[in-house]
């Protein structure tokens, strides 16, 4: 009887306790993550809608981190011929293994190719990153190299060799061919982050020497080539007008305002609810749909992947994929940005939803110098979305591409908070200090302080024209550093008009703040006109809805502004 009572409760732990799958925080590679039992959301069935739509070239533009290259991998997998049969088994339990196209699997020589880190500072640097790149995918099928004609034999040794006269722009046309001829089989082509090193080469400066390369590298693969069977890229942007595609009848590009393929980048509410559900997190589903959800591709709703298997293996919400999303480039073209690129970031932090137009094709070159196409480059980059609430165009109309915009979530709010924070107001400890004092309650400290970013960030800044931008500037980064503890309003309706900025804390006992801001002409006149910030606070009486949702304790805040001077009153 011990016995039994003692294998039942061995098998009730068994089952009970059965080892959960691990997070799979930064897994790029298929098979990895399905043989080492990484927890898996099945995007398999991106392999069924392809093939049943038969482009022979596709381009996926979506956000970086956002399943390009693990679906790429995922696709590499399925289709190589080489080690099939061990390929199979990583798809047996997963969508695409019931369906028609599964006898597709293992049927062509793949070529996969990830552009993501060449980012050389030079045009010399980064042609040697190139050719490492290219050396090392040849490598890859360097058992066949002898089983090649002469001539073909020749070439890819002296890629290997890295010989100076080695075909370097044709070597992805070229392997396809040696493919070809040693399986007699059409190649599939995998180019995973193409437009990352055109996108370095203008930020560093050497345009024009990267696109002298990548047009006929990519087009010779993809538009004159006998031995391909499909060709596949992924990126962040359209650059239709590049050269790099024209000719190319047959491309299809699917960007993030496409219907097709919306629910293969990116995760599904219901594909969250149940990862959480699998790690015992479903409890927090609200918070995490306030800060990683939000995005709308095509006509689905998706969650940002890389901030949710982060939170989930961290169990903290924070900004986790905006840090790790490379935002320089955005960075330095914010900093010659226009005013009105300025009023409108401000009216996207505050919540609102704005019409632009998205061009249907451009060049790399306009899209990251121009003030009206950088919120293409903030749209396909992921730190705008489409809003849900799309207002209906005119189709008779020429501007059919334009669309409301809006900041996805909490998430991203944050980061641009951060962003201009640090970028205008000087380093990360004075705006901690500053935020500090005020929550203690030290205005005398938070005015000092204030201060003294005030001297750093107008250096930015025409003092003149551009006393109100400063401000709203600043606003944005109280967004960011506060965003969590506080809601943070703007220009809302409160008695009888409307305050500048409002910080209500999430828990109603603790303190929430009311600011009126005013702009003095002169030195002598910011006491005054301080003074009378606070006046119309009560005058206005803009703490009626503050009171109404039973916030007791509220600090009011007079502030004036004089050149780089700022005088802070309160009561």
């Amino acid at each position: 009887m011990l016995q039994l009572i003692m294998q039942f409760m061995k098998n009730k732990r068994g089952s009970d306790f059965m080892r959960k799958k691990a997070v799979p925080v930064g897994i790029e590679d298929f098979k990895e993550l399905i043989q080492d039992e990484y927890y898996y959301a099945d995007k398999t069935l991106l392999i069924d809608e392809m093939l049943m739509n038969k482009s022979k070239v596709t381009l996926f533009t979506r956000p970086r981190r956002f399943g390009k290259t693990l679906n790429m991998s995922m696709l590499r997998y399925f289709f190589d011929v080489k080690d099939k049969e061990e390929n199979k088994k990583l798809f047996e339990n997963l969508k695409i293994y019931n369906s028609e196209y599964m006898s597709e699997q293992g049927k062509y020589p793949v070529i996969f190719i990830s552009l993501k880190d060449l980012k050389g500072n030079t045009w010399e640097e980064n042609f040697m990153l190139i050719k490492k790149h290219i050396k090392n995918l040849y490598m890859e099928f360097y058992d066949l190299k002898d089983k090649l004609n002469p001539i073909f034999k020749n070439d890819f040794e002296k890629i290997v060799m890295e010989k100076e006269e080695a075909d370097w722009i044709y070597s992805l046309k070229n392997l396809s061919n040696y493919l070809y001829e040693y399986y007699r089989k059409s190649v599939i082509i995998l180019i995973d982050e193409y437009d990352a090193p055109i996108i370095n080469a203008f930020d560093k400066g050497y345009y024009n020497e990267a696109i002298n390369f990548f047009q006929t590298f990519y087009s010779s693969a993809l538009k004159t080539n006998n031995s391909l069977k499909y060709g596949v890229l992924t990126g962040i942007t359209r650059i239709i007008k590049e050269g790099i595609f024209s000719g190319l009848n047959n491309l299809y590009v699917n960007t993030i305002l496409s219907k097709d393929y919306s629910e293969y980048f990116g995760l599904l509410e219901s594909e969250v609810i149940e990862m959480l559900e699998y790690f015992d997190m479903k409890y927090k589903i609200e918070e995490v749909r306030e800060w990683y959800n939000g995005y709308i591709f095509g006509e689905s709703e998706v969650y940002n992947p890389w901030s949710i298997v982060n939170y989930i293996d961290n169990g903290e919400i924070k900004a986790y994929w905006a840090n790790v999303s490379g935002n320089t480039l955005l960075e330095n073209m914010l900093d010659h940005a226009g005013e009105s690129v300025y009023d409108d970031l401000k009216r996207f932090t505050d919540g609102e939803s704005i019409e632009k137009y998205i061009s249907d094709g451009t060049t790399i070159k306009s899209l990251l110098s121009n003030d009206d196409e950088i919120w293409q480059l903030l749209l396909y980059s992921g730190y705008l979305t489409k809003d849900e609430k799309q207002k209906e165009i005119d189709v008779t109309s020429e501007y059919t591409d334009v669309y409301n915009l809006r900041i996805p979530n909490k998430e991203i709010r944050k980061y641009f908070g951060n962003m201009f924070l640090n970028r205008f107001f000087g380093t990360e400890v004075k705006t901690n200090i500053l935020i500090k004092a005020l929550e203690n309650g030290d205005i005398r400290k938070f005015e000092k302080t204030l201060g003294e970013i005030m001297i750093n960030m107008l250096s930015h800044f025409d003092l003149d024209k551009e006393m109100e931008k400063i401000y709203q500037v600043f606003m944005i980064g109280l967004v960011g550093f506060l965003m969590g503890k506080y809601e943070i309003i703007s220009n809302d309706e409160s008695g009888y008009g409307r305050y500048d900025l409002a910080m209500i804390p999430i828990k109603s006992n603790e303190k929430a703040y009311l600011m009126e801001f005013k702009i003095s002409k002169t030195k002598k006149g910011m006491e005054e006109k301080a003074q009378k910030a606070l006046k119309q606070i009560d005058e206005k009486k803009y703490d009626t809805k503050l009171k109404a949702r039973g916030i007791k304790n509220i600090l009011k805040i007079g502030v004036a502004f004089y050149g780089k001077e700022v005088k802070v009153v309160f009561k």
